[in-house]
């Protein structure tokens, strides 16, 4: 089930204003489900025709159906409350163009008891994605990283049986170990684990914040690879990447800082295939760290930015792949975004003719690079 492919996005798209209208509506109350579902529908159908028109090789559905990347599982499960779209947005995030904004954590987040799965995650996604594709084998489904929900439990608010942040976490991997096992029983052969809150370690803020927890950076590291392999592992055949980014939100970020802080203790304990590492600018950092990737692991270069509208030079970025190249070998090289264009609903400051033309332009620079 191996997954070759040189040219890669993330997995997020920009959702259409018919599809904006018809959530706020059913949401309202004012649009039936069947209603809302025929938009989504119609939505997916538009997005997997604008993938294969710029011939990408691996599809996703844009997350279209999702608030948010992540918000998937809280809306499969009870025993969360408060998790809307500012639950995964608070912190301070910042833009040179567009200037910093501030979003409070919500007062009412909290994990009120056990999780109870209701409902599948992604299995419906993949099976309608599948049927619009009709293979199987260029279609990836995305999954937020088991820790990433650390970010729902409070110990202010910790409550019976979730006293421990560990023991949240457990029921959280077992919850995706599922999921991972049903895809792959429906014959998924790609997922993709999103992990952006990593490298928010580079910044003393957020370190502060995992270890207000009981868990120092370098603890919080090797716990939670060790939750991901333990996902991995549950979705064994199929091929696994791994995300990192820095925030991606309305064209925002949450940190600035290279890999450096963290690529010893993640890229060579993570048991994923294929690394998408954020690359599109200074903020990122060098591609030195890369050295310390193993030798099985593909490292998809996000070199193209989902964040605004101006299109890079296939020059520059042939450029920055021959940089790469004399730290980890071409072979193991593959070109991507550096994050989705709308990791929520909110979506980055760029219409759907400028996303078609950086996923263009990602597809003819992989076949000019690796071809």
């Amino acid at each position: 089930m191996s997954v070759t492919a040189r040219a890669e996005h993330v997995g997020s798209l920009l959702r259409p204003e018919y599809l904006l209208a018809a959530r706020s509506a059913h949401a309202a109350g004012t649009l039936p489900a069947a209603d809302f579902k025929a938009a989504e529908d119609r939505a997916v159908r538009e997005v997997v025709a604008l993938q294969q028109g710029v011939g990408l090789p691996v599809l996703t559905d844009g997350e279209l159906r999702r608030e948010s990347f992540q918000s998937e599982l809280v809306a499969a499960v009870d025993g969360v409350r408060g998790a809307g779209v500012d639950a995964w947005l608070w912190g301070e995030w910042h833009s040179d163009e567009l200037g910093d904004t501030q979003v409070e954590r919500p007062a009412d987040l909290a994990v009120t008891g056990r999780l109870r799965k209701r409902r599948n995650l992604a299995a419906e996604e993949f099976t309608f994605l599948r049927a619009c594709v009709g293979d199987e084998s260029a279609v990836k489904v995305t999954l937020p990283s088991a820790t990433l929900f650390a970010n729902l439990w409070s110990p202010e608010l910790a409550a019976e049986p979730y006293r421990t942040l560990d023991d949240f976490l457990a029921d959280v991997t077992q919850i995706l170990c599922d999921e991972v096992r049903e895809l792959v029983r429906l014959g998924c052969r790609y997922i993709q684990l999103d992990a952006p809150h990593y490298p928010l370690l580079v910044d003393a803020t957020w370190r502060d914040f995992y270890e207000r927890r009981g868990w120092p950076a370098n603890r919080w590291l090797s716990y939670g690879a060790e939750l991901d392999n333990a996902v991995i592992a549950a979705g064994r055949p199929a091929t696994f990447g791994f995300h990192l980014c820095r925030g991606n939100q309305r064209s925002r970020w949450l940190v600035s800082g290279g890999y450096d802080a963290i690529a010893e203790r993640l890229f060579g304990t993570i048991d994923a295939d294929r690394l998408l590492l954020e690359y599109d600018d200074e903020r990122s950092g060098g591609f030195e760290p890369l050295r310390l990737v193993p030798e099985d692991k593909i490292v998809v270069l996000g070199l193209i930015t989902t964040k605004h509208a101006r299109l890079e030079r296939a020059d520059t970025l042939l450029r920055r792949i021959e940089d790469a190249s004399r730290v980890i070998d071409r072979d193991r090289i593959a070109l991507g975004t550096q994050c989705g264009f709308a990791t929520s609903v909110l979506g980055n400051e760029l219409t759907v003719d400028d996303e078609r033309r950086k996923l263009d332009l990602l597809v003819r620079t992989a076949t000019l690079a690796f071809d």
